[in-house]
């Protein structure tokens, strides 16, 4: 069984910490595997790759005009933009013993963002040599993970209502020649959040509570 969070809006800091001590409460098995799902106020957020401070075009007073802060982070990846309309998936799963493969698990969040794509009629799929949901050329999903003694943390974003625009900030996760897309831009219409996130909860529940092939 997964225990579903549905939080809301929350800061990016307070991810953060809330995503700690849920780490240490699941090595130390005092919580089942849990999955948060959120939103958080616009914010850039950079992964261990070195050059991911490089990958901001926009200055700092650019982006204190626009309301958005930066956090370095110690997630897989680059540097990605994270905001409203945007739905976060927060994964703190212990993937002992039976799933201890990171590409395997990678691969598996990219199965649920292709699976909620799949329910709204939008066919998502892999790109060879990059994490993530793509329509086409253009990322609909990102992934950036750590893992730490098997248990999870951090995980994907999924674009349902983001505003685009953001992503003008910076190169996304430092891929140049990528567009990102989301899945209201695909649709030609607005889509509640509530509605994705009973949908990404069917998806991820049907994903990781099947015993792995």
């Amino acid at each position: 069984m997964i225990d579903v969070r549905r939080l809301g809006l929350v800061s990016y800091a307070e991810g953060l910490e809330l995503q700690r001590a849920l780490v240490d409460d699941r090595k130390a098995g005092r919580i089942p595997n849990t999955l948060l799902l959120l939103q958080h106020p616009h914010v850039l957020t950079i992964g261990v790759k070195k050059d991911g401070r490089q990958h901001i075009l926009a200055p700092a007073e650019v982006l204190a005009e626009r309301g958005v802060e930066v956090f370095e982070t110690g997630r897989g990846g680059d540097v990605t933009y994270h905001g409203p309309g945007q739905l976060v998936g927060y994964p703190i799963l212990n993937l002992d013993p039976d799933r201890r493969d990171v590409h395997k698990y990678v691969r598996d969040l990219e199965e649920v963002m292709m699976r909620v794509c799949a329910e709204y009629g939008v066919a998502a799929e892999r790109v060879k040599g990059m994490s993530g949901a793509w329509v086409g050329d253009a990322k609909i999903g990102a992934i950036g993970v750590r893992i730490s003694r098997w248990v999870t943390s951090h995980g994907l974003a999924f674009n349902v209502t983001t505003d685009l625009d953001f992503f003008n900030l910076i190169v996304p996760c430092g891929i140049a020649d990528k567009a990102v897309t989301s899945l209201a831009l695909q649709l030609g219409r607005p889509i509640p959040m509530a509605e994705v996130e009973d949908a990404f909860i069917r998806h991820f529940t049907g994903v990781f509570e099947h015993s792995p092939g």
